[in-house]
């Protein structure tokens, strides 16, 4: 994995006391020590093709890369196959020269609704936390950000972030195997931090707005978005144990409490810019991820209700400014 561009940028963006660092983080998070499956992924990664992209489409549904003349079917199924031993892919969808990646999220949804509320990304510096395998990175430049940063725990999502970006080439766009722990206090770095799907994993929800602030430039902007329940600004649900069959859910509040928490956590101009019921549209067992999906974290009889009996998933964007 080779950073040295992403060093660079990172010095030329004052953010010199991360580049510092940065190599053993990376060295750390992509332990095969630590991570038995490490080397499958990696030869998967080695295994596939070399082709040049003529067409690179950052701002469709689909992530899109092709070639003209079109890659042979001989080519493409090596391609597939490839592909095939990075799963279960979460968040997408991605079309790599015929190849379709029908991804468990329809992450363009997410886009699709946020893009409207979010301040124009041209130019900016953008941290992505809990990114995936980069699909709204990669929208992000689509959109003209000058840098993004991706940070994701998971080195499954890395090595995927790593095959798209053999196919697409060299862009401005750096998914990491860290966590929102790893970037240095009080960076005061990014102009557009995005936090999408975490808030309800962590056990501090106050402290990871806290470290999303100290993340931004003063008048820099969070983009939030997070499972939310209806409600008042009091209102916040912890679940007795599972909801949805996940375990670390921790604080699901209301998305009045959450503009609440945000402004308690040194933020401005909080604004609440939708709330939607997720849908199978949206969220579903795909032949890219097999694995249990929403259909089956539903009451069978009941799909307003969890399989624990609680109000299913709903979610929230809110944008707020950093003081």
């Amino acid at each position: 994995m080779n950073i040295d561009n992403l060093l660079t940028s990172l010095r030329e963006a004052g953010m010199s006391q991360w580049a510092d660092i940065l190599p053993p983080q990376i060295e750390k998070g992509l332990s095969g020590e630590r991570f038995g499956d490490l080397l499958r992924w990696q030869t998967a990664l080695k295994n596939l093709p070399e082709i040049t992209a003529d067409h690179v489409d950052l701002n469709s549904a689909n992530i899109a890369i092709s070639s003209q003349p079109p890659v042979a079917a001989s080519i493409q199924a090596k391609i597939r196959e490839q592909l095939q031993q990075l799963k279960p892919w979460r968040k997408g969808p991605y079309s790599i020269h015929g190849v379709h990646i029908d991804t468990e999220w329809r992450s363009d949804l997410k886009w699709d609704r946020l893009r409207n509320h979010v301040s124009p990304l041209h130019n900016r510096i953008v941290l992505d936390i809990g990114c995936g395998s980069g699909y709204h990175g990669w929208r992000m430049i689509g959109a003209g950000a000058r840098l993004v940063i991706g940070i994701d725990p998971s080195p499954l999502f890395i090595m995927q972030f790593q095959a798209i970006k053999h196919f697409a080439g060299n862009h401005a766009l750096h998914v990491l195997p860290l966590g929102i722990e790893s970037v240095p206090e009080k960076l005061r770095a990014f102009d557009s931090v995005f936090s999408m799907g975490v808030l309800y994993h962590r056990r501090s929800p106050i402290d990871h707005l806290l470290q999303c602030r100290d993340c931004l430039k003063p008048g820099g902007e969070l983009v939030l978005e997070t499972l939310v329940i209806e409600g008042d600004e009091q209102a916040v649900f912890m679940p007795r144990n599972r909801y949805a069959k996940m375990r670390n859910v921790w604080f699901i509040p209301s998305a009045s409490a959450a503009s609440l928490w945000l402004q308690r956590s040194g933020f401005i101009d909080v604004k609440i810019a939708g709330e939607s019921v997720t849908t199978t549209d949206e969220q579903r067992r795909t032949e890219w991820m097999q694995y249990e999906s929403l259909s089956d974290f539903l009451d069978a009889g009941n799909p307003a209700l969890t399989v624990e009996g609680y109000p299913a998933p709903r979610r929230a964007l809110l944008i707020a400014t950093a003081t």
